[in-house]
């Protein structure tokens, strides 16, 4: 294999360089920006510096801003309280089928996002095993619409997990279930390749084809945000800046 000029820039690229928020450009992006492909570095750098500064509750207002839709799923909580963004690989399984947990790991590429519409919460398709063997595959995180186990593993773990439920118990491998194709939750339609954002308040699930509207609005937001707060500091109270008094 031969490498020439470009190649060589794109490795010596930062791609640990952020851009402070009020000079951030999101002009064309999406989510194929979630990943750096040697050809869209500013695009990358600066759809990252506004993921790492906003929350999904700014995600959240900024998709009901476009779409009136929330882009929630009020009973998916995070297990661990961490952060995390990327596109989404699904899978659709019952209970009492781990194994298709473990071909979904197999399935998903470097940078995704697991998510499962389990039918039934009283097993557990996800635990200690898989999360360790999905992080080290190079999946973000987890998201199950169904129950987790190994708590006492998945707390201190440097993989995030969001889960209806939790409990002690499991199925069988059994591997039955369905990869990689559209899924509906509470009436939320999820396809392979939509963006999740999901923090200490949940997650927040945007359609791919409205990414760069949403990031684009999400930024907004945060401006705004960000200039209420200067306003709380300089003595304004609330009801003031909104206009209720």
């Amino acid at each position: 294999m031969s490498f020439g000029p470009k190649d060589v820039l794109n490795r010596n690229k930062n791609l640990s360089k952020r851009v402070d928020v009020d000079k951030i450009n999101l002009e064309n992006v999406t989510v194929d920006d979630l990943r750096f492909d040697g050809k869209n570095y500013s695009r990358y750098i600066n759809l990252q510096s506004l993921l790492e500064n906003v929350s999904s509750c700014q995600i959240s207002d900024a998709y009901n801003a476009i779409s009136k839709r929330s882009g929630t799923i009020q009973s998916i909580k995070p297990i661990n309280n961490q952060k995390v963004w990327g596109s989404i690989y699904t899978a659709e399984t019952d209970c009492d089928d781990w194994g298709t947990s473990a071909l979904a790991i197999d399935g998903a590429g470097e940078g995704d996002i697991l998510f499962f519409k389990v039918h039934g919460e009283d097993k557990a398709i996800w635990g200690e095993l898989a999360s360790s063997c999905a992080r080290d595959n190079g999946i973000k995180a987890t998201v199950i619409y169904g129950s987790a186990r190994d708590l006492d593993a998945l707390l201190y773990m440097d993989f995030p997990v969001y889960a209806c439920n939790f409990c002690p118990n499991a199925g069988s491998a059994l591997g039955l279930g369905s990869l990689n194709e559209p899924i509906e939750i509470e009436g939320m339609k999820i396809s392979p390749g939509d963006f999740l954002f999901g923090d200490e308040s949940g997650i927040v699930v945007i359609p791919q084809e409205l990414f760069g509207q949403v990031m684009a609005q999400t930024l907004l937001v945060k401006i705004k945000e960000s200039g209420i707060i200067s306003d709380i500091s300089d003595g304004k109270t609330l009801a003031e800046i909104v206009g209720l008094k």
